[in-house]
């Protein structure tokens, strides 16, 4: 392989791309390669949709490039109208941009311009939950809980306070599942009392954990009980739903699933689902009009509404709802983790499984009973991950608790996917499985899943 000029996070290498189709890549050599993680959890409609190719190459013919300042653009127009018939009542005032980091900075930054312009300078500070993942950018590492992303930086921003995740599936007490949804809010609310409720801007969450908690989901109580928190403090709900967002979870947004009504919004990844670099924002009409009665937003991207984009995130969207693929993401989404609870009766350590609609993820442990990590040195999360890998299947895996130890492989294909797809999938999972276990010393129970 000949040397490259490219970096990245690692100095691993990766075949290198010929082409990709459906939910399949193939490398350069022939070989072919399940996306069942659909990359990071982007590429919703699968790959080369022709619908949303030809609508790429139509705005192509058109216009690339016409900066925001200059011009409007039938494209951008056209899907800040759609993206805002899908949101909750009230949050049809969308902003564009390229990615989930810039979304969630731009949250972030237009919550705290509202404060600033409605009389309430006092407050700045957004807590967030630990473990999360918000993006890459300062603001966005501020709200972020994951130690490895954050500490290289802390000196150079201003860390949020974090509150802990609904982790349940950890605890070990009398409880009811409704009523450690109840103690995990509270926490919000000890949190905004410690810092002083007149200095509290926002909340920032995942409906469903992402790659930080792995598909975490937490009781119906706590999603009710945040949201009453959050109005009784006059705190901003920003909801990240960079993962979540055009129809992964089996609704539109997570949200939907528990009537959140979110002050702001962030999407990305799937909402183009890999064709562009796109993400938007949507917020509340009543917040971007006091922002604009003070001279306008104070922030902004050079791609921010860039029409090619923008003609390639509309055509998602009308395949979204065109191949309905929202209710097959339900639907598949249900099979498949009853799948992967069926492969614990082979596995004793895959301790927990967890996620909505195509969403999903399963976690590795020690002891199903305690729920002890796997030890950090055997690099289960690095391990498995290769053993799929080289039977041509993509999964995606992260440190489950905090980003330093545990592991959790997310299994998220295309919301295109079929059973005979979910299948095959789950065989070379099981194949990947039983190699992981046997190089690893753990057991493997005489019974294949059904």
């Amino acid at each position: 392989m000949s040397e490259s000029h490219l970096f990245y996070q690692t100095a691993s290498r990766r075949p290198r791309v010929s082409r990709a189709d459906g939910i399949y890549l193939w490398d350069t050599n022939g070989k072919r390669y399940i996306d069942a993680s659909s990359g990071p959890m982007v590429s919703n409609i699968g790959h080369s949709n022709p619908y949303v190719l030809a609508a790429m190459k139509k705005q192509m013919d058109s216009a690339t490039f016409a900066y925001r300042l200059h011009f409007e653009n039938d494209a951008a127009e056209s899907l800040a109208s759609m993206t805002a018939s899908l949101m909750p009542d009230g949050l049809d005032r969308i902003f564009f941009v390229s990615g989930g980091s810039e979304c969630v900075e731009s949250c972030l930054k237009l919550a705290r311009q509202y404060a600033f312009v409605s009389g309430q300078k006092e407050r700045w500070k957004v807590i967030s939950l630990f473990p999360s993942y918000h993006g890459s950018t300062l603001g966005a590492v501020a709200v972020t809980g994951m130690r490895q992303f954050v500490e290289p930086f802390q000196d150079m921003i201003r860390v949020m306070p974090k509150v802990p995740a609904a982790t349940c599936y950890l605890d070990h007490d009398a409880l009811t599942h409704e009523e450690r949804g109840l103690g995990y809010a509270g926490l919000l609310r000890e949190e905004i009392e410690r810092q002083g409720p007149e200095s509290v801007l926002a909340f920032i969450m995942e409906p469903v954990g992402g790659a930080s908690t792995g598909a975490l989901v937490a009781p119906d109580s706590w999603y009710r009980e945040i949201q009453s928190i959050c109005r009784e403090y006059g705190v901003l709900l920003i909801a990240d739903e960079v993962m979540t967002g055009a129809g992964r979870t089996g609704r539109f947004l997570a949200s939907e699933h528990w009537d959140l009504k979110p002050d702001i919004i962030a999407m990305a990844k799937g909402f183009a689902a890999g064709y562009a670099p796109l993400g938007a924002m949507a917020a509340h009409r009543d917040i971007v009009a006091a922002v604009m009665a003070h001279g306008g937003f104070a922030h902004g991207y050079t791609y921010a509404g860039n029409p090619l984009a923008c003609a390639a995130g509309l055509a998602v969207l009308e395949e979204i709802q065109r191949q309905r693929l929202i209710e097959n993401a339900a639907a598949r989404g249900a099979r498949l983790k009853g799948l992967l609870q069926g492969l614990m009766d082979r596995y004793p350590f895959i301790g927990d499984v967890r996620g909505k609609g195509l969403l999903l993820a399963f976690e590795l442990v020690q002891d199903r009973d305690s729920m002890e990590p796997l030890p950090a040195e055997l690099n289960a999360h690095i391990k498995l991950v290769e053993e799929a890998y080289m039977r041509g299947l993509i999964i995606y895996s992260r440190r489950t608790r905090g980003g330093t130890i545990g592991d959790h492989f997310m299994v998220c294909p295309p919301l295109i996917v079929s059973d005979a797809d979910l299948d095959e999938i789950v065989q070379l999972l099981t194949e990947s499985l039983d190699a992981f276990a046997k190089s690893s010393g753990l057991p493997i129970n005489s019974a294949r899943p059904a």
